[in-house]
């Protein structure tokens, strides 16, 4: 049950590199409780997504899923982008 739920297993974070083709870097943030204080600490991650269409870009939110590995690094699809940053780019 525990591999099932390994395989399936899918996180929101946002994009904050889209430099690479088919690749963004994914930041999750999660934040846990510390053990003697009891104060709770943001801690982070930095995931390497599969992003075959060049969809995810910088600062958008992403739903990611884990996958088999692609590359040495990457081991995560995109899934979909839930928020997207609107660009200011008006030439």
């Amino acid at each position: 049950m525990t591999e099932q739920n390994e395989l399936n297993r899918t996180v929101v974070g946002k994009v904050i590199s889209d430099k690479m083709n088919k690749t963004i870097v994914v930041q999750v943030e999660r934040k846990i409780k510390h053990p003697l204080y009891g104060k709770y600490i943001k801690r982070s991650s930095k995931m390497y997504a599969h992003d075959s269409e060049n969809l995810g870009k910088l600062g958008d939110l992403v739903l990611i899923s884990n996958s088999r590995p692609i590359s040495k690094t990457k081991h995560w699809v995109l899934v979909k982008v839930i928020d997207q940053v609107e660009s200011d780019q008006t030439e």
